[in-house]
């Protein structure tokens, strides 16, 4: 028997009988990363991206988590809960932002662009309405790989980020909308719901969507009447069994909307709209038709707005009146249950930090993970997305052919 030891294609090192190019192969896929995660408060925004619980994980398996001094002090997780659980806690917004990978919940300033290293991995959600020329530039010229935290994608072809953050949605919309509704903001004194003897108020949606869904169950719970409005029947059939309550569903035929819209105390905007393609589903002459004191709140506002009158407004000053309508109109309505909302948002991103590590960087995953794919905008710097091509007059190139190249 021949000893391949030292010269053939065989290793008999601490791996065992292993194939020489399966060991490099296993090399690779053992890098460790260091991830950085950044104090969101200044843009108005109380989520974090990972909990102590996640660092933990993180940190257990060799990696390094940065975390910015306070960066959990909006969900109530304090400095010592991520020192305890092995983050290195700093107040250094440089050295964050030169972690291998960058994660943040509020989408990039033009300021922020400027501590990152280049040739990194940054991700945040994207908010393609907002996003300056200028910040794209800057991120470009470093050279980042670049990831929407909305646009990922699960092995199952959904949106695991957007999926939660809607459930959150629905559910805080009429929350925020019974306060509303209430004496306490000096709303009409009416209970959300409905008691003996007293007639139910009504919540129109518009959307047969998650947001809509977890909406929807919320208002049910309290007992008001609950109509629901979406473009598509197939959405209205599969929204009704999911309910699995008898509800008032109809396509969006004009005369409809507006005779619900005159009798609503809540109005829930949830359509996904698309980026670039803002769509107003309510008019502001519908509006007009609305109530005194009733409470309109579009969870699309982010995107544009489904509502001609809404506005995007930060989360400290989000409520006005038009018409004599309340209007609640945060563009991050989540963070306002930044605690349940960072949790959530953890548990979708250690795994995935857990996924980069494990392949051996973030080249190796895109080339398996065509959901991961999706989120991307710049790869290496490179500018991957149409939707923002077509913003600024750009070109951009086909992500699956920059990654073969690799």
């Amino acid at each position: 028997m021949n000893d391949k030891g030292k010269n053939g294609n065989l290793s008999f090192g601490n791996a065992g009988l292993m194939p020489r190019e399966e060991q490099l192969e296993t090399a690779v896929r053992r890098k460790k990363i260091s991830i950085g995660v950044p104090n969101d408060k200044k843009n108005d925004e109380k989520r974090v991206a990972l909990t102590p619980e996640a660092v933990n994980l993180l940190v257990e398996n060799g990696n390094e988590v940065i975390l910015q001094k306070g960066a959990g002090t909006g969900a109530n997780y304090s400095d010592k809960d991520y020192a305890e659980n092995g983050a290195v806690i700093t107040e250094s917004t440089a050295r964050v932002f030169s972690a291998d990978a960058v994660i943040k919940v509020a989408p990039f300033t033009l300021q922020e662009v400027d501590y990152l290293k280049g040739n990194q991995i940054v991700m945040s959600f994207l908010n393609v309405l907002q996003l300056s020329e200028g910040t794209l530039g800057k991120l470009i010229r470093k050279k980042v790989t670049a990831i929407a935290l909305e646009k990922i994608r699960d092995i199952n072809g959904a949106m695991p980020v957007m999926e939660s953050m809607s459930e959150i949605s629905g559910v805080t919309s009429i929350l925020v909308a019974s306060d509303y509704l209430s004496n306490h903001h000096g709303g009409k004194g009416v209970l959300l719901g409905g008691i003996t003897g007293v007639t139910p108020t009504e919540v129109v949606i518009i959307g047969a969507n998650t947001a809509g869904e977890y909406a929807a169950r919320a208002a049910l719970g309290l007992g008001s009447q609950v109509k629901i409005f979406d473009q598509s029947l197939h959405n209205l059939r599969k929204f009704q069994n999911l309910i699995n309550q008898r509800l008032q569903t109809s396509v969006f035929h004009p005369q409809v909307l507006k005779k619900a819209l005159k009798s609503a105390d809540v109005l829930i905007g949830a359509i996904e709209l698309e980026d670039l393609r803002p769509w107003y589903y309510i008019t502001e002459e519908m509006v007009k038709t609305m109530k005194k004191g009733s409470v309109i709140i579009d969870l699309s506002i982010d995107r544009g707005g489904c509502i001609e009158t809404t506005e995007c407004r930060a989360l400290r000053d989000p409520v006005y009146e038009k018409h004599g309508v309340i209007h609640f109109s945060a563009w991050n309505l989540p963070s306002r249950m930044a605690r349940t909302a960072s949790i959530a948002l953890s548990n979708i991103f250690n795994p995935l930090f857990q996924e980069i590590a494990e392949a051996g960087g973030i080249i190796h995953l895109l080339k398996n993970d065509r959901g991961m794919r999706n989120g991307v905008y710049l790869f290496n710097g490179i500018l991957t997305n149409e939707t923002l091509a077509q913003k600024f007059g750009a070109i951009s190139k086909d992500l699956d052919l920059l990654i073969s190249a690799f």
